[in-house]
């Protein structure tokens, strides 16, 4: 267990964290700090409390919306790769009903081929 001093709001805290952690804690705080002196600048003095409460409405106001856009973009993500499945599916049904054509075809030819002769011998 690691041990990180951050300061907010001209506050400092002693915050444990898990090792390898500190900056990413460092960076935690020091975003939350920038959003407290946004409001400050934006409501003035305000009182601590309410600053630190409408920060972190704010910022889990930015999550939410983060998250909802994530989800948007992985159902439009799953949904691309439906279509593109569809897509493959239409281009093997394609591929096979070529094929299927094409040996129709030869088949033919191969009928054709067997009668003339027999179509020449009766004349």
């Amino acid at each position: 267990m690691s041990h990180v001093s951050v300061t907010i709001a001209g506050q400092t805290y002693r915050i444990a964290c898990a090792e390898g952690e500190e900056r990413h804690l460092e960076g935690l705080a020091a975003s939350y700090d920038a959003k407290i002196e946004e409001m400050r600048g934006a409501f003035g003095e305000i009182g601590d409390l309410r600053l630190h409460v409408m920060a972190a409405i704010t910022q889990a106001d930015e999550l939410h919306e983060s998250k909802r856009r994530v989800a948007a973009l992985e159902a439009e993500l799953a949904n691309l790769k439906s279509s593109t499945g569809d897509e493959r599916g239409h281009a093997i049904e394609a591929q096979l009903a070529e094929g299927l054509h094409k040996a129709a075809e030869r088949i033919e030819r191969l009928a054709r081929n067997l009668n003339a002769p027999t179509a020449a011998l009766e004349e």
